[in-house]
Parts: structure tokens; C-alpha cells; sequence
């Protein structure tokens, strides 16, 4: 039975690792879309969000039915309860993708991004691709390195979001309400994108470590989960 458990546990991990790299598919080709208005990658991406759903809901059954049948306790039980939280962060990255993938689609024939912040959105699609691999990279390792590198990769992109902010905020600013309208939401989609990707950095180094104060802190390598 020990052994059934443990392959389960597996199961989970592999199953959070297959959706984190449909999330970083979902996010490539979104951003992409994007940039080119090509709406059929878009509808790409649209059609394809409702796989991670599906995905997300059969890991959390799994995680679920785990629970039921073997009444996991200490680590164990951190583990399930860590993996359920992480599917439903996972899947509202997912989400994130395919909003940014409607931009896009909305607006064909015509660019979604707004004149003036093209290389500001070019640079915050190519960091939330960014952190989706390190995210997937984290899940597979467990390595808690990669969750500092996460976190560091948001904070930069928290400062693309500000200045997206600043820019449709200012007097120089001449677009049109649509334009700052798609601005704004595309700028909060690809930021809250890379906060879920923290959230899930942490509650990995939570699940390594034990400690929630020291997912804040400065993560050191660790061996698998």
C-alpha cells in the first residue's frame, strides 16, 4: 500500500509538471499573438485554455481522492494539500494567457498593444515566458534557487507594469480610450501572471523547508520533493 501511495504522490508531481508546461505554451504563444495580432494563434491559445482547466480539475480529483483513500499526515499531507493549491494557481495562470490572447483576438486586424509601448510589452511578454519555464523548471527539480530567480523576474516586471501605468497616466499620452483601456488590462494580465508564478514558488519552498516565513527569504538548494 506504501508503494501505491508513493506512486500517487508521483502522480501528482508529474501531473503539476505536465500543466506548468501547457501554461508556459499557453503564455508563448499568447504574448506572441499579441505583439502580431495574429488571431490564429490566439484562438490557439483560447481553445487550448480549456485543456489546462481540464487537467487542473483531474489532478485536484486525484489530490482529492489521495486524501480520502490514505489519509496522508505530516509531509505527506503538505504535499496533496500544497499540490491542490498549486493546480488552482497554475490554472488561473492559464487564464491569464488566454485574456491576453483575447486582447488580441478583439482587436484583429489592428495591433492590441498601443503606439509608444510596444518595447514595454515586447519585454514584459518575454519575462513572463520567462518565469512560466523556471516555473515548470521548479515544479520537475525542486530546486529553490530557481524560486529566487522567480522572484526576481517579478520584480522587474512590476516595474514594466508601473511604468505602463505612468505612461498612459501622463500628459504626453494621445491614445484613444481603447488604447488605454487594452493598455491597462494587457499591463495587469502579464503582472498578475508572474504573481501566481510567485505564489507557487513559495508554497514549493514552503513544502521543501517547512518554514512559510523563510519562502520569503533567500532560497537555498534542496534535494527533491
Amino acid at each position: 500500500m506504501r508503494e501505491v501511495f508513493h506512486q500517487s504522490l508521483e502522480d501528482v508531481q508529474s501531473r503539476l509538471v505536465e500543466i506548468a508546461d501547457l501554461v508556459t505554451i499557453a503564455i508563448d504563444r499568447a504574448t506572441r499573438a499579441f505583439g502580431t495580432s495574429d488571431v490564429s494563434l490566439a484562438e490557439e491559445v483560447i481553445e487550448a485554455d480549456a485543456v489546462i482547466d481540464e487537467k487542473a480539475v483531474e489532478l485536484d480529483e486525484l489530490a482529492i481522492e489521495i486524501l480520502a483513500r490514505q489519509q496522508p499526515v505530516a509531509r505527506d499531507l503538505r504535499i496533496v494539500v500544497t499540490a491542490l493549491r498549486v493546480s488552482a494557481s497554475l490554472e488561473r495562470m492559464g487564464d491569464m494567457a488566454e485574456h491576453i490572447a483575447q486582447l488580441a483576438r478583439s482587436r484583429f486586424p489592428e495591433r492590441a498593444i498601443p503606439k509608444g509601448l510596444r518595447t514595454t510589452f515586447t519585454r514584459m511578454g518575454e519575462l513572463d515566458v520567462e518565469v512560466a519555464r523556471k516555473l515548470a523548471e521548479l515544479l520537475r527539480t525542486q530546486d529553490l534557487r530557481i524560486a529566487e530567480s522567480i522572484r526576481d523576474t517579478d520584480d522587474d516586471i512590476d516595474e514594466l507594469h508601473i511604468s505602463v501605468f505612468e505612461k498612459v497616466l501622463g500628459e504626453s499620452w494621445k491614445g484613444e480610450a481603447t488604447a488605454t483601456v487594452d493598455a491597462t488590462l494587457a499591463s495587469r494580465y502579464h503582472e498578475r501572471f508572474a504573481d501566481h508564478a510567485v505564489s507557487v514558488a513559495k508554497k514549493v519552498v514552503y513544502l521543501a523547508t517547512g518554514d512559510w516565513a523563510g519562502a520569503d527569504e533567500e532560497a537555498e538548494p534542496s534535494p527533491a520533493i
